[in-house]
């Protein structure tokens, strides 16, 4: 698992992602008040399109970056997975 860290070829995506986590995590930790924790849950559940509903944006403002980071976010997050399997799956073709 370290290796598709470490992969040069992935590294892009992976990037992305951990700034979109990082980013929504910041906004929604100033913008509605949340302890950092709940603010980087909030943002992880979001982009894997979980959506518990324990956290919530209560505010006009934080209701708009959530769409944004949502349509934003998403299409990220499934290239990132996307990218997972294809090294797992590559890794395998490679064993054999």
């Amino acid at each position: 698992m370290f290796n598709f860290f470490v992969d040069k070829k992935y590294r892009s995506i992976i990037g992305a992602t951990f700034s979109l986590l990082i980013t929504g995590t910041i906004i929604f930790h100033f913008l509605e008040g949340w302890r950092w924790f709940d603010a980087f849950y909030f943002c992880v559940i979001t982009l894997a399109t979980v959506g518990y509903g324990d956290f919530v944006p209560k505010t006009d403002l934080g209701k708009i970056v959530a769409m944004i980071y949502i349509f934003s976010g998403i299409g990220i997050f499934l290239a990132f997975v996307q990218a997972y399997f294809d090294f797992i799956k590559e890794r395998r073709k490679n064993k054999k």
